[in-house]
């Protein structure tokens, strides 16, 4: 595997994850660390309004994060609920030490755990169920390689706990776009939604056992219908009822792009 240019920029207070090419691969404000400076990576935080992880206080939750970047979602997790049980999947060690020396990653522990491994392996070798799932993987030239196959999905499938959640970032001006699409619709027996991200470029999809919201590969669509009945919107309406408590407890408030996502619908 060719070596991995690793460029650290700084403008306007916001650093930035770079691999030699264009392509951010993460951001961070200086002045708050453990904020949440992407829309994008904000939007993935969307499942812990869409369960109530109250109920594993004693076997705290299991979440697998994909691919490390500058490891903005992990610190996220890691800092507002300490207890949960982080693996981070990250292929590339220099990247785990950029994000240590550049970007405040907290040290490994207890309940941080890297595995530095292709997380196509990991997932097929893995016999470890986890509750929440998100995968956010791609080279210097943003693409995502083998974590964009049938099987990659199948594998994320089968790790998932009774009542897991699945959330990935794709870039949907990308070709791999619509593949991935239709592998993780089979993989979830087309149960979930995909919502686009205020960050140009980019979309959410979410799929979940059981389904996050019911009626087919019809719900796999992004949030664009006109029927009032949408099952998307119902699950949109009933996480924006949640979303206070949410911006209490840590300070990411997802009411802005719960509104934006309704209002497509």
């Amino acid at each position: 595997m060719r070596e991995t240019e690793i460029i650290v920029s700084e403008e306007a207070g916001v650093r930035t994850l770079h691999f030699g090419s264009s392509w951010v691969q993460g951001a961070m404000r200086v002045a708050r660390p453990f904020k949440l400076e992407l829309a994008y990576t904000r939007e993935m935080m969307l499942p812990l309004l869409l369960r109530d992880w109250s109920d594993r206080v004693d076997m705290s939750p299991r979440v697998l994060v994909v691919g490390l970047g500058a490891g903005s979602i992990v610190k996220f997790l890691h800092h507002h609920f300490p207890h949960w049980r982080l693996t981070v999947v990250e292929i590339n060690p220099a990247v785990h030490a950029a994000a240590c020396q550049h970007f405040r990653l907290p040290a490994t522990g207890e309940n941080l755990r890297m595995v530095f491994a292709d997380a196509a392996d990991f997932v097929d070798g893995s016999r470890q169920h986890f509750d929440w799932i998100i995968v956010d993987g791609f080279d210097p030239n943003a693409r995502m390689g083998r974590l964009c196959s049938a099987t990659f999905f199948d594998d994320c499938a089968r790790l998932l706990a009774s009542d897991g959640m699945f959330c990935i970032n794709l870039l949907s001006r990308r070709k791999e776009y619509a593949v991935c699409q239709r592998y993780i619709e089979e993989a979830f027996a087309g149960q979930g939604m995909m919502l686009r991200s205020a960050d140009p470029g980019n979309a959410l999809m979410l799929a979940g056992k059981p389904a996050i919201v019911q009626g087919g590969t019809e719900s796999m669509s992004r949030v664009d219908s006109t029927d009032g009945d949408d099952p998307v919107s119902d699950v949109l309406r009933q996480a924006l009822a949640r979303a206070p408590a949410l911006k209490a407890a840590t300070g990411l408030d997802l009411s802005p792009a719960l509104h934006a996502w309704l209002q497509a619908s």
